[in-house]
């Protein structure tokens, strides 16, 4: 009798330490688990992190080319203030420095000036031309005649150009040409194509000479244009 007590004794003794090692192992896979789980939490956090700094970037980089245009618009209020006796036309200038830059900024980027931006540029002129006739009738209708003329002799010229060297000229420049010519008038219009044109021939024919593009490769007309424009709103 005494021979299977110790017996038993030793199988509980044996069983007790099964289940200890049990445990031990138990807690051992917990432990584990929490870690990766853990692991995974920070990983998440620095992957997150990392798309957040991209995405912070990338908006950095997609409005870092506009950043001049408040300082264009500065410059214009500075050199006008006081010389400026319808505080309206220095708005119309303020508008077309800003619209201008615009569809130059995305003609160098992507060749194109959106329908968009025309658009705004269209409602734009309307929404600040309305009260200008109710306002001050005689003054506006002044302005308004040289805006439509403007309209037309900028539009006019480039579609023409447009149809004679088969699209040669872009269809967003015409357009451009022709809501830019509201803002700026009839002998605004011509003038800035006029400065926009041969700056654009010379450097044209400045980076042929220097092989650095081809005959029949097409630059960029918009940012040319808007530095006619530049002179015109800025010396008028």
């Amino acid at each position: 009798m005494t021979f299977d007590k110790a017996g038993d004794s030793d199988s509980a003794t044996t069983k007790t330490n099964t289940v200890t090692g049990a445990d031990a192992d138990t807690v051992t896979a917990g432990a584990k688990a929490k870690a990766d789980d853990s692991a995974a939490d920070t990983a998440d956090a620095g992957a997150d992190a990392d798309k957040d700094v991209d995405n912070n970037k990338a908006g950095f980089r997609l409005y870092l080319p506009y950043t001049g245009i408040p300082f264009i618009v500065a410059a214009l209020i500075l050199v006008h203030a006081g010389r400026v006796d319808d505080m309206f036309i220095l708005l119309w200038c303020a508008l077309i420095i800003v619209f201008g830059y615009v569809a130059a900024v995305s003609d160098i980027k992507v060749r194109k000036i959106p329908n968009n931006l025309i658009l705004v540029m269209l409602s734009a002129w309307v929404l600040t031309m309305a009260p200008k006739l109710v306002i001050d009738t005689e003054n506006a209708l002044v302005l308004l005649l040289d805006a439509v003329l403007g309209f037309a002799v900028g539009g006019g010229l480039f579609l023409l150009i447009y149809l004679v060297s088969r699209k040669g000229l872009g269809g967003g420049d015409v357009k451009f040409m022709a809501a830019a010519g509201l803002f700026i008038g009839f002998s605004g219009t011509l003038a800035a194509m006029l400065y926009g044109t041969i700056l654009a021939a010379l450097t044209g024919l400045t980076l042929l000479l220097l092989k650095k593009i081809g005959r029949k490769d097409q630059m960029p007309l918009a940012p040319f244009i808007y530095v006619g424009i530049l002179i015109i709103v800025f010396y008028r």
